[in-house]
């Protein structure tokens, strides 16, 4: 009986803490929706308070017609934005899969040395390899394009770590036996061993789509026609706090997606990363 309630306690205090943590990290989030839905007089009270007296969507409507106003309309940024993300996310979850399995399963020379640059190039974020990227792209030609904002993310050392960890759970009994009936490498790959990896190639897609979305491509895209939905509300809220609700409203449009892909996939997610540190 005492143990069972250590037991309930222990519950409890688990349970409150993860209910604090969690509104924690709602609050932004909350209040990012509120500002969003303040009229403009609102906006500039002080103390700022964590609602709003008389929502509206004014702020919605403003955000529309400042992005249609400019030289290129808000569906070309939309578009920019939709091809980016699905390109990145489809071409990552390809070549990371690919490169996983090879890692995974396949004996070669150097091949823990390669594993090992993997895992180290996790703890690098892309800031640090900017200058040598642009560097790169420069050569190629490519910069003030789209490819600019597309090929650097197709690599994904988080993804390809993550389904390396995964794929290594699989038997190699299954694949040897493959073999033996006369698959092919490729064949083995894409018939047998990635469709018994859903968990993790959601949690791939969560990541890539999230990070293609939300791509920041000032630097690297000028000209208006290519430039997605991210560089141009970054151009709209440097205007100044007089465009704040309608920066609220342009955070609040590009939290959606996201959120909405994330929620049809996140129930893989916990599987993934309760398997990702598990060696055989």
């Amino acid at each position: 009986m005492v143990k069972t309630n250590k037991q309930k306690a222990g519950n409890i205090i688990t349970a409150l803490l993860l209910i604090i943590l969690g509104a924690f990290m709602f609050l932004p989030i909350y209040l990012t929706i509120v500002m969003s839905l303040k009229p403009q007089e609102e906006l500039f009270i002080f103390p700022p308070k964590l609602y709003t007296l008389r929502p509206t969507l004014d702020n919605f409507s403003s955000m529309f017609d400042i992005l249609d106003n400019n030289r290129v309309p808000f569906s070309r940024y939309l578009f920019n934005s939709i091809a980016v993300t699905f390109t990145v996310t489809f071409s990552q979850c390809v070549f990371v899969s690919m490169g996983a399995f090879v890692l995974a399963k396949c004996r070669f020379p150097f091949s823990k040395l390669i594993n090992s640059v993997i895992v180290t190039s996790l703890l690098y974020q892309s800031n640090v390899i900017y200058i040598m990227q642009y560097a790169v792209m420069s050569k190629m030609g490519i910069i003030d394009n789209p490819l600019a904002l597309i090929l650097p993310s197709i690599a994904s050392p988080m993804g390809l770590f993550l389904m390396k960890q995964s794929i290594s759970q699989m038997p190699d009994s299954i694949i040897e036996s493959a073999k033996i009936d006369g698959a092919g490498l490729f064949r083995i790959c894409w018939q047998i061993v990635i469709p018994n990896q859903k968990p993790a190639l959601m949690t791939l897609i969560i990541f890539a789509f999230q990070a293609s979305w939300n791509m920041q491509g000032g630097s690297l895209v000028f000209q208006e026609q290519y430039k997605t939905l991210p560089t141009v509300i970054t151009q709209i809220s440097t205007t100044g706090i007089a465009r704040a609700g309608e920066t609220m409203a342009a955070s609040v449009f590009m939290l959606i997606p996201p959120v909405i892909v994330f929620m049809l996939t996140q129930s893989q997610v916990i599987d993934t990363m309760a398997h990702s540190g598990i060696k055989r």
